[in-house]
């Protein structure tokens, strides 16, 4: 009966990612079947870990926080964990041997949102790097499925693609982030008298990501290489869309892509893969 369990503790991750983010769920259904639950599994955890620090005002998210990340490398230890969330990603870490430094890293990026703060270059790296970059690369030990000479080729690419959605989230939340949550991520930005000049210097350091990231996308292998590219361009085209909005606009409200766009993108891609183009 321990199969029922492991196919329970999946489903959860599956209902958790699906009801969190439909254009991320959407996204994994065009990954190649073999690859789509470990990265449920993942993208499970993270958010998990994602809504203590944003969303449990009322409670101690510093404790919570703590309690989770104990539990989490508990269930990596034992292979198992009576939290679904948690014993479906053991599963993938062990599956995929994920190396646990990437766990680390993204824990010390959760920490760092339990108290207001403005970012300096460093520290806004960093936070990138195991908020967002961290993530892509347990899915990029995913995609490549042990093949590490592959992983560590396409490494690079998929830290500047996870900055670069990452980066965007922070455009496209600022009002939240700033006005609800008293955070800053962008070094040097002053959101009281957040200039063009300003927001115009942030878009260039994206673009660059993007620019990156979609080096890498063209390498992937085939299982997951039509699922990422949708990924891409949904957050391309949102990434558009806030570069034509006016700095005082994304302060008081979050722009979208409304999914009639989505189903566009999903279309195009799709004509695109048919003729090999991707």
């Amino acid at each position: 009966m321990m199969e029922l369990f492991h196919q329970v503790s999946q489903q959860c991750s599956q209902i958790t990612t699906r009801r969190y983010s439909t254009s991320f769920s959407s996204a994994i259904q065009l990954l190649h079947k073999d690859i789509r639950q470990p990265v449920y599994n993942i993208y499970g955890f993270v958010r998990f870990a994602d809504e203590i620090v944003d969303t449990f005002h009322e409670f101690d998210k510093k404790a919570l926080l703590e309690q989770f990340r104990q539990e989490t490398y508990q269930a990596i230890e034992r292979r198992l964990s009576l939290n679904p969330i948690l014993h479906s990603f053991q599963r993938t870490v062990h599956e995929y041997k994920i190396d646990l430094a990437l766990v680390d890293s993204f824990f010390r990026s959760m920490e760092m949102d339990l108290s207001p703060q403005q970012y300096g270059r460093d520290r806004y790296q960093e936070y990138i790097y195991g908020s967002a970059e961290v993530v892509g690369l347990m899915c990029l030990y995913v995609f490549c499925e042990g093949n590490k000479s592959q992983y560590e080729k396409l490494k690079p690419h998929a830290q500047s693609l996870g900055a670069a959605f990452q980066k965007v989230n922070f455009l496209r939340d600022v009002r939240a982030d700033y006005q609800e949550l008293n955070r800053i991520y962008f070094p040097g930005v002053d959101f009281s008298n957040f200039t063009p000049g300003m927001k115009a210097g942030i878009e260039q350091d994206i673009a660059r990501d993007f620019h990156h990231g979609y080096e890498g996308i063209m390498h992937l292998p085939l299982k997951a290489r039509f699922g990422v590219y949708v990924a891409y361009k949904y957050y391309v085209s949102l990434f558009k869309k806030i570069r034509k909005t006016h700095p005082a606009r994304i302060l008081e409200e979050r722009i979208r892509i409304p999914n009639y766009r989505k189903m566009m993108i999903i279309l195009r891609a799709g004509l695109k893969n048919q003729l090999n183009l991707i």
